[in-house]
């Protein structure tokens, strides 16, 4: 299969939707699939208002297209709703040539938090944008009951894997956590107002508290919390050391579609503790013990007293969390990408009419 994938997160940029895209080219490739990338970095960028660690392609319309003209794709895909998302998406209307689209990030609360205008604003945006899709991928079931009452249809599930190599239990530990005051709790993500980690830090729980990660709100947070270890951003073995050096993974978001760093803990031995809230809800289910409570142990605390939820995750036994980490691969994730791709490119030619781009 010829395929591009069109994408505004890409390297350096350190999120899920960059890591999920990285792992499924990886995949698609063993497979034998060609892939043409189209990314941030084959443009001239600037920063993204707010975020300057995000760069975004400046005036990518003429360069996608030509990009696309040259590798003539089958199939596009469009993980993201910015500039190359936008251009992508318009070349395919202008050439009749069928793409799918993914719904990685709650747009329209993210501009809310930044810009203080009502969400309801923007969701017309996201409508218009996923529309003439052939399919739009989602990480949850319950995320695409929640698009198909929004007004956007065709929703295919499309889950997400870890690397079980370097996300194990066993290994090497942390050094930075040598000393700290025991329970350790750990949250690993973007440090940004969406994540909601003044819940996580202002939470009345004994032990040392611990964010890895980089973003617009770790000045601010780093000044309002001293007691509390920044280590800043980790990757690789320095990250997975960090998460199996940790008694209990915290999870404070509201907004996150999915969260892959639920399931790297998991799979790294280290119980969680959250919110009962979309995400969290579609990893471990209300009990914590799977969606479908097919665990026999409970890997997980879904509380909305998130204190409550962190004594409760404390007392699990690590060993059933990694073993329920297990179950997100790669292999999988690929296997129902696969299937929307190939069904949205036998989705009849009648319901994909060529727009002026």
């Amino acid at each position: 299969m010829r395929l591009a994938i069109a994408t505004d997160a890409w390297y350096p940029q350190v999120n899920g939707v960059v890591r999920t895209l990285a792992a499924t080219v990886v995949e698609l490739d063993r497979r034998g699939h060609e892939i043409e990338l189209i990314t941030p970095q084959r443009f001239l960028t600037v920063p993204m208002p707010g975020y300057a660690s995000i760069r975004l392609a400046m005036a990518p319309r003429r360069g996608v297209r030509r990009m696309l003209d040259a590798c003539r794709p089958e199939i596009v895909h469009i993980a993201t709703e910015g500039p190359i998302g936008w251009s992508a998406r318009g070349w395919c209307l202008s050439r009749g040539v069928p793409f799918t689209s993914a719904f990685h990030t709650r747009f329209p609360e993210y501009a809310a938090l930044r810009t203080g205008i009502s969400a309801e604003r923007f969701w017309p945006i996201m409508q218009r944008f996923h529309a003439p899709g052939s399919a739009v991928m989602v990480a949850t079931e319950r995320l695409g009951r929640e698009l198909a009452a929004r007004g956007i249809a065709r929703t295919r599930l499309w889950g997400r894997g870890i690397d079980h190599w370097l996300f194990r239990p066993a290994g090497e530990q942390y050094p930075a956590f040598a000393g700290l005051p025991r329970p350790i709790m750990l949250n690993v993500g973007r440090v940004a107002p969406e994540k909601n980690l003044e819940a996580f830090l202002d939470a009345p729980v004994a032990g040392s508290k611990v964010v890895i990660g980089s973003g617009p709100s770790l000045g601010a947070l780093q000044s309002r919390y001293p007691e509390a270890l920044f280590p800043g951003a980790l990757a690789g073995e320095e990250l997975a050391a960090a998460y199996r050096s940790a008694d209990c993974f915290v999870f404070p978001s509201l907004t996150d579609t999915f969260g892959m760093v639920i399931i790297e803990a998991l799979a790294s031995g280290l119980p969680v503790a959250a919110f009962p809230v979309a995400g969290p809800l579609d990893i471990v289910g209300r009990h914590g013990r799977g969606v479908r409570g097919d665990m026999p142990f409970a890997v997980a605390a879904l509380e909305d007293d998130l204190a409550l939820a962190i004594g409760k995750a404390l007392r699990i036994d690590r060993k059933a969390a990694a073993t329920f980490g297990t179950r997100f691969t790669w292999e999988r994730a690929t296997d129902q990408f696969l299937d929307a791709i190939r069904g949205a490119m036998h989705r009849p030619a009648a319901e994909r009419e060529p727009e002026p781009a």
